[in-house]
């Protein structure tokens, strides 16, 4: 009988080789001004996700997809998801990205669920309203307010699911996945800083370091 039920994969940087609001940055000529948001220390970390919404106004929700899609996949990635499959454990994304790029890889990857933000569109194009999955602002990890609080959507998955968070595993590479990675029964920091990885029981640059658990 498998130990863990449940892997939670934080999306940019893990699942994928890159990250995706960078990558639509680049080619849409926005870089400067993302980078000059998310360097402004004296705003909250949700603060910033809504201003860099606000940044894509006016632009196609469609063509931001089509740059997305360009972003490779992680090595080995599709064959680890359905190695899990197979063992019948779940699969999640937990990402402060935006639901409908969160959605594209669940639907390509055949991952169970995603949890993101809802980035407001009309007609496909971008209104710069941003709808944040952490509604009632809850503090994670060093009480820091992510537009997501993963520690929460892991708590709340594994209640849906009816198993422990001490039966999840938690992967991912930046600050808003310390607390889900501090909290789950395994934490792996995948390509991680060292800020991540001393929150980690796992340290590996390797994906499939996963099966080893399972």
């Amino acid at each position: 009988m498998n130990k863990f039920k449940l892997v939670v994969f934080d999306m940019d940087g893990t699942l994928l080789k890159d990250k995706g609001i960078f990558v639509i940055a680049e080619k849409k000529d926005f870089k400067e001004k993302l980078i000059n948001i998310l360097r402004n220390n004296s705003n909250e970390f949700y603060i910033r996700s809504i201003e860099v919404a606000q940044l894509l106004k006016g632009q196609n929700k469609k063509e931001f997809l089509e740059i997305f899609r360009t972003i490779p996949f992680q090595d080995n990635i599709e064959d680890i998801i359905q190695k899990l499959r197979k063992k019948h454990i779940k699969t999640a994304i937990a990402t402060d990205s935006y639901q409908f790029l969160a959605d594209d890889i669940k639907q390509r990857l055949q991952i169970d669920y995603a949890f993101a933000n809802n980035l407001i569109t009309n007609n496909d194009i971008i209104t710069g309203e941003l709808e944040i999955h952490n509604k009632n602002l809850l503090k994670d990890f060093n009480n820091k307010i992510y537009s997501i609080c993963k520690s929460h959507v892991l708590e709340q998955l594994c209640r849906d699911l009816g198993i422990t968070v001490k039966e999840a595993i938690a992967v991912g590479d930046g600050r808003v996945d310390i607390g889900m990675i501090k909290k789950s029964g395994l934490g792996i920091a995948f390509n991680a800083p060292e800020e991540v990885q001393k929150h980690a029981d796992i340290i590996t640059n390797d994906l499939k370091s996963i099966l080893k658990y399972i």
